[in-house]
């Protein structure tokens, strides 16, 4: 499926280095898409079809923030002779370079813009400065693996190896000997480089697999994000979840498939990150990703006038926060390190983790307790977080070049709980992101009383599933099996459907941007095999559909392709 960028953006490594000899940036803000040549009446023009049929199978439907930026502002602004360096469709801006103090006075006159500010201190990056980053302090520490617990060898689970404790503390490892190992979901890992990620034996199997879908560097786009230049941070996040070296390590989700995307530039700290953090997630949202991990997050810069403070931590402030809750608004499950801040002045949680849509990870140590260093709660607007918590302390990674090491840190429990996820998605797929995150929540020790060291506690991924799937939440479905064909469908459909009772339904079906087009208000279901048969449905363009079957409590959905 083509995936249409809505402008080429780049930024010359000059830029970065000289503010002086270059011009002057701006962020240009538009008041709405306008008469924009794109629709969400043909989301296939900017939409993978996964990202289409993850909002419907979530029955979300598409909006204004969907489409790309109005083409013919660009191209005015342009005409201007200001200079593009970036673009994003969920914030529906751009900023700008000039050198000409017109350009930004006669900009200002357009009524498709909203307002124009200054934004020179974005690019103001000092490439020697002391990273600020979350994994500032996790240390990494090689070890001898025969000195450590090893994993149980039995006929039905996996070598874990040294991660054994990391991966059976959320009981995880119970789901992979169901068979639930990720297989299908779709993650996006947004960091900070995976540098040699492409050629150590520990990723042999994503590789050979086919499971590495591609990756992007949105700092300095077209770069190698494996080249040895690159940050290997994301390299040991990565293998908490995709790793598969039997005898060593195995991560919490090593059949899922993964892009790898560079938001940060682990060189200094400046705002313009969170811009390219937002890029990456509007790009694992158009390819269809259905997880995001997010090991980073953004509390001071180097220029102190860019500094968060404690009210910003608002769920609703920060750039970085707010492209994050845009992702969940479109299905994705976002997984956020809470931060290592704990034991300093500044111990709350940063952004985006303050996000009140996304799942904000804290860290213990291989006995569950709260490990000192894992950022606390709560939020400035009075919110619990962290979420849950997971192996923070001593976690088990892979390392550049070869072998696996203990590393310290949120950035490493996070995509635990995140690869982790992706296998209670494959085993329950009919599920929303925000059933998941609930589900994993109350599945923690500490559901009952949660706190803000340690939020829901430690979950129980055996838990979540039984909760998904036989009580809370499902323990009176009476749907049983599914069957829609013909697919792809012309004049009708023929809708299979067992019951363990009579019930009386509604039918539905959906077009890609959730529209109800067709209706079956009232069916009699009995109890046993049911065929409902929906007819003249020729007019409906060609298309992704979903057909949904309602009783006004339980649901059950499937995909119509015409």
């Amino acid at each position: 499926m083509k995936i249409f960028n809505s402008i080429l953006f780049f930024l010359l490594l000059s830029l970065f280095v000289s503010g002086q000899s270059a011009g002057s940036w701006y962020k240009v803000r538009f008041t709405d898409k306008g008469q924009s040549p794109y629709s969400i009446s043909r989301p296939a023009e900017f939409l993978s079809q996964r990202s289409i049929e993850r909002r419907l199978s979530q029955q979300i439907p598409l909006n204004e923030t969907d489409l790309p930026v109005n083409p013919d502002y660009i191209n005015a602004v342009i005409n201007s002779g200001a200079k593009i360096v970036y673009t994003s469709k969920w914030l529906n801006l751009i900023i700008i370079e000039t050198r000409d103090n017109s350009v930004v006075s006669n900009l200002k006159q357009n009524r498709f813009i909203s307002s124009i500010e200054p934004a020179d201190q974005y690019f103001m990056k000092r490439p020697q400065s002391k990273k600020k980053m979350f994994f500032e302090t996790e240390a990494i520490e090689k070890f001898n693996t025969r000195s450590l617990v090893r994993s149980p060898k039995t006929s039905q689970s996996m070598d874990y190896g040294s991660a054994f404790n990391q991966v059976s503390m959320i009981h995880i490892d119970e789901m992979h000997a169901l068979g639930f190992t990720g297989q299908g979901v779709t993650m996006a890992v947004i960091d900070g480089g995976f540098n040699s990620a492409d050629v150590m034996v520990v990723f042999d199997s994503i590789r050979m697999g086919g499971q590495v879908l591609g990756t992007r560097d949105f700092v300095q786009p077209g770069n190698n994000v494996y080249g040895t230049s690159m940050s290997a941070h994301g390299t040991m996040v990565l293998s908490t979840i995709a790793a598969n070296l039997p005898g060593q390590i195995i991560g919490t989700a090593p059949k899922a498939s993964f892009w790898l995307l560079r938001s940060e530039d682990v060189l200094a700290e400046y705002l313009m990150e969170e811009y390219y953090w937002v890029n990456a997630a509007e790009y694992a949202d158009s390819v269809g990703a259905d997880i995001i991990n997010s090991s980073l997050g953004y509390t001071t810069f180097d220029n102190p006038d860019e500094n968060h403070t404690y009210s910003d931590m608002d769920g609703n402030t920060t750039i970085v926060t707010i492209g994050a809750d845009m992702a969940a608004s479109k299905g994705i499950l976002v997984v956020n390190s809470a931060g290592n801040s704990g034991d300093s002045q500044w111990h709350y949680i940063g952004a985006p983790a303050d996000g009140d849509s996304v799942l904000t990870v804290g860290a213990v140590n291989q006995n569950g307790v709260y490990a000192s260093f894992s950022s606390v709660g709560p939020t400035s607007d009075g919110r619990i977080k962290p979420d849950v918590t997971a192996q923070g302390q001593n976690t088990v990674v892979a390392v550049v070049p070869s072998g696996i090491a203990q590393g310290s840190g949120t950035s490493f429990s996070s995509p635990i709980i995140a690869g982790a996820a992706a296998c209670l998605w494959q085993a329950n797929p009919s599920y929303s992101n925000m059933e998941l995150l609930n589900a994993i929540r109350m599945s923690g020790t500490l559901s009952s009383s949660p706190d803000n060291q340690k939020g829901w506690g430690i979950p129980d991924f055996m838990l979540a599933n039984n909760l998904l799937t036989t009580t809370q939440y499902q323990k009176a479905d009476p749907f049983q099996k599914l069957r829609v064909y013909p697919i792809p469908f012309s004049s009708n459909i023929n809708i299979e459907l067992e019951s363990s009772k009579w019930l009386m339904v509604d039918v539905l079906i959906t077009n890609s941007t959730g529209k109800v087009v067709s209706e079956m208000k009232g069916v009699e279901i009995n109890k046993g095999l049911n065929l409902i048969v929906f007819n003249k449905i020729d007019r409906l363009p060609l298309g992704v559909y979903m057909v949904h079957i309602t009783d006004g409590t339980f649901s059950v959905a499937h995909k119509l392709i015409k």
